[in-house]
């Protein structure tokens, strides 16, 4: 379980994250969502010791994020940031085999080697397998990043807006996926999401962010309803069911 104590961080006078205190549970999706500028992508940043905090603290199954070791934590946590750059030159089985850094130290092994074409096949990236980043589009980077971080082979998967730079079919492709390595592979899944019709469709647990502190959590059911959802975005919305299943339309 990842629990946040009492987290905070600020940039001057401006309070980015208030005091969140959370108990994100254990396997499924936990999806974070709010407006812009609510704390998002900070709070999963410093969950994952990307940034530091100014004040409280974040354990990981009972684990100090800012006492553990990197390479014990490493194999515990993975995060896939918002914005990916490389310079270098590689190709997706090289960025793919930077996941198995913890474990290697750069000196691959066969065991590391079956991770690598394990993850390359899961996203469906072996037709691309040598080709270079950037003759991709950027969807298949995308998807290369998020192999990445699988190959790393860590409980827990954190990912700040993974949809990014990916159209409607790809985006319903890699929830879907994601959804498959929580249930299939035991994953804990949390993601930074603006979608609310894939968080929706998605999550088993959700966390509203608004102006840096929780705004509400609980279950897809319990937060994908009107009254929850107008009170954070400030907007009248309108929540439809298809199937079982809860798609949320929403009006300014």
């Amino acid at each position: 379980m990842i629990v946040t104590n009492q987290v905070t961080k600020s940039y001057g006078d401006s309070c980015v994250v208030d005091g969140v205190t959370l108990n994100l549970p254990k396997g499924g999706i936990t999806s974070i969502i709010g407006p812009n500028g609510a704390g998002k992508s900070t709070l999963l940043s410093m969950v994952s010791r990307l940034m530091s905090m100014d004040k409280g603290s974040v354990t990981v199954d009972g684990l100090d994020v800012t006492k553990t070791a990197s390479d014990v934590l490493a194999r515990r946590l993975s995060i896939l940031r918002q914005e990916n750059h490389m310079t270098a030159r590689l190709t997706v089985h090289d960025l793919v085999s930077f996941g198995r850094y913890p474990y290697s130290k750069g000196r691959l092994t066969p065991a590391d080697k079956i991770h690598i074409d394990q993850a390359i096949n899961y996203l469906n990236l072996d037709a691309l397998s040598h080709r270079f980043l950037d003759e991709l589009s950027g969807g298949q980077r995308q998807r290369a990043f998020v192999a990445m971080v699988l190959c790393q082979d860590t409980d827990y998967v954190l990912l700040d807006e993974p949809l990014n730079n990916l159209d409607m079919k790809h985006a319903m492709a890699m929830m879907k996926l994601l959804r498959k390595a929580a249930d299939e592979l035991g994953k804990t899944v949390v993601l930074v999401l603006h979608d609310i019709n894939f968080a929706s469709w998605y999550s088993d647990y959700i966390v509203a962010m608004k102006h840096g502190k929780v705004a509400a959590q609980g279950t897809a059911e319990a937060m994908i309803v009107p009254a929850v959802l107008a009170e954070i975005y400030e907007m009248d919305i309108k929540v439809h069911q298809i199937g079982g299943q809860r798609i949320s339309v929403y009006y300014g």
